[in-house]
């Protein structure tokens, strides 16, 4: 991958080129973000789709490349995004349908893709607020359960979601479809385990994680008391003991039928809109 790609804070001089060839060297760097280590390289990722790009530049996300299609040229929104992007020093490419596809993997690719530098948030520097809700995951390892558990946090009105050890990556191709856009509205943090068991002691929150050793029903708990990080474990084996030893409170989702546990989107959605009901609630007395 070149140097333009490999450093997050590199810049091209603001451009606009036509490139039909698949072995383009740009677009051999483009299509190298699929690849986590190139990301991580890089410090860069790919979006897809004109009302998701434009959403990313308006909340200040840095744009390095923007894509479309050639039958996109024109159209008074992607000239708009087109113009702010050379405006900024990014890089404009007008491609083949053939090589958009070739990028983003798919027969019948978005019209508009961006190449964006990725945005991490320090876990040591967040200070809790009265109010807030965060979800923190313990090894997530699916991207699409990522990608809606980011979307679901955004929708709900959560303050940011934190990655505990080692997470499937926030910003691959996968995930960055899962949240349809919430990965540029929602702060992502990651720690360690000792990391976020050291943070959270000294946080002033409440930490309330489900486990299927729970003894008090999600519903039955006040999350509006305190700033509430809701901990939810790995999809495979759930909690390690580091992790659930450190919550104030151990919560269970009751089951009705013969399921023992729900799908980790699924159980971080009842939790989240039921924090949310709680709060609200409360500032309905």
């Amino acid at each position: 991958m070149s140097d333009e790609y490999r450093k997050p804070g590199a810049r091209r001089v603001g451009q606009v080129k036509e490139v039909t060839s698949l072995t383009n060297p740009i677009v051999k760097d483009i299509k190298g973000l699929t690849s986590k280590k190139e990301r991580e390289e890089s410090g860069t990722f790919l979006a897809e789709g004109l009302k998701l790009i434009i959403d990313a530049v308006e909340l200040g996300w840095e744009i390095r490349t923007l894509v479309y299609a050639k039958a996109a040229k024109g159209k008074p929104l992607v000239e708009q995004v087109a113009a702010r992007t050379v405006a900024r020093g990014g890089l404009v490419l007008e491609v083949s349908e053939k090589v958009l596809s070739s990028i983003t993997r798919r027969d019948n690719p978005q019209m508009v893709v961006g190449v964006f530098e990725q945005q991490w948030k320090n876990l040591g520097h967040l200070s809790l607020e009265k109010g807030q809700t965060f979800v923190a995951l313990d090894r997530v390892r699916d991207p699409g359960n990522l990608g809606t558990i980011i979307r679901t946090a955004d929708a709900a009105g959560a303050s940011g979601v934190i990655l505990v050890g080692d997470c499937t990556d926030p910003f691959s191709l996968e995930t960055v479809r899962a949240t349809m856009g919430s990965v540029f509205a929602m702060p992502v943090y990651r720690a360690s385990a000792d990391e976020f068991v050291g943070w959270a002691k000294q946080s002033g929150g409440q930490i309330v994680a489900t486990h299927l050793a729970g003894s008090v029903d999600y519903r039955t708990i006040d999350y509006a008391k305190k700033p509430t990080i809701l901990l939810m474990g790995n999809e495979q084996s759930g909690l390690p003991e580091q992790l659930a030893k450190a919550a104030d409170r151990l919560a269970r989702i009751p089951q009705a039928g013969r399921a023992d546990s729900l799908n980790l989107a699924v159980a971080t959605a009842v939790m989240l809109y039921e924090a949310r009901r709680n709060f609200l609630s409360l500032e309905a007395r």
